[in-house]
Parts: C-alpha cells; sequence; structure tokens
C-alpha cells in the first residue's frame, strides 16, 4: 500500500467505529448490521446480518437511551484488505431506572471487501461499569437553550430510535 491507500484505509476503519457508535445509539439496526462483513459469524451456530440483527435487537431491548463517545483508535493494517484495531469508548447507558457509565475497550478484526471496510469481528470487554447517582432520562425537558439542565430531544429525534421503541398498540 502506498502513503495514500493507507491513510484512506486509516479514515475509512475510523469511520466504522464512529457510524457503530451513532446506528447503536440511534437504534438503527440496518445501519449498525451493514457495517459488518455479510457472512460475520454471530455464535458458533450463526451467521450473516440478519443473525446479527436479531442479536443486537435482544441485546438492546432492555436499554433505554445509549451514549457512546468513540475516543483513541489504534489500528493496525496488516495487509491492503486486513486490519485490528483497539478502540477505547465511554458509555453512558440507561438501564431500567439505573444509569451506568462504562469504560469500553473495543477489539476490532476489519476486512476489505469490493473496496470497502467492514468489521469481521467486534468484541466488547469492559474496564469498568458503575451506577451514577441521578438518572438524567428522568429529567424535565431543557428547552435549550432557555435552559441546560434536564432532559434534551435526543434520542427520540431519530425515526429509527422511536421505531425500535414503539409498541405493537401504538400502532392501533
Amino acid at each position: 500500500m502506498d502513503d495514500v491507500q493507507r491513510l484512506l484505509a486509516y479514515e475509512q476503519i475510523r469511520q466504522l467505529a464512529a457510524r457503530y457508535a451513532l446506528a447503536l445509539d440511534s437504534r438503527d439496526l440496518d445501519a449498525l448490521c451493514a457495517l459488518f462483513v455479510p457472512d460475520v459469524r454471530v455464535t458458533r451456530e450463526e451467521s450473516g446480518r440478519a443473525a446479527l440483527r436479531a442479536s443486537f435487537a435482544t441485546q438492546l431491548a432492555p436499554l433505554g437511551v445509549t451514549i457512546l463517545n468513540v475516543g483513541t483508535h489504534v489500528i493496525d493494517l496488516l495487509d491492503a484488505d486486513h486490519a485490528t484495531g483497539h478502540v477505547y469508548c465511554k458509555g453512558e447507558i440507561q438501564e431500567g431506572p439505573r444509569w451506568l457509565h462504562q469504560a469500553i475497550l473495543y477489539r476490532d478484526v476489519y476486512e476489505r471487501r469490493d473496496g470497502t471496510w467492514y468489521f469481521a469481528r467486534r468484541r466488547h470487554d469492559l474496564w469498568y461499569g458503575a451506577n451514577v447517582g441521578a438518572n438524567p432520562a428522568g429529567l424535565p425537558p431543557a428547552n435549550w437553550p432557555e435552559r441546560s439542565y434536564g432532559s434534551g430531544t435526543v434520542p427520540g429525534i431519530w425515526e429509527t430510535w422511536r421505531e425500535f421503541h414503539r409498541f405493537p398498540d401504538e400502532d392501533a
């Protein structure tokens, strides 16, 4: 790889991590699963994006708001089509009445197919998860910029979020 190809690979891989955070937080499961190779291994018995989508839906169903903030991202290019990486992430997660902070390390394997970089594998490891004193999801509206304290409009601004959390009786 020449220098320009190497820089382009780094940037495309960095975008994977950022797009993962946005897709997960907005509950856009189609966009989230599209970041992975089509034949992604989900369990020993299951592979593919449909199985991955079902797995994400199950994992995310009990959670409310999530806010993933991607930080340090170290990428090691192995060749023109394969790379590994480590991504640091700070997460805020609403889990029922609790509000959690997490420090996460993603250990990734990336693969380029038909000129596009994908996750081939993504492992989620924790440094810690800890309760935060007050759950901000229960605060009254902030009405920013009038008042900066309180709940905001995100994630409700995302159609995918609203669809993910829609209950069957809301469609009636």
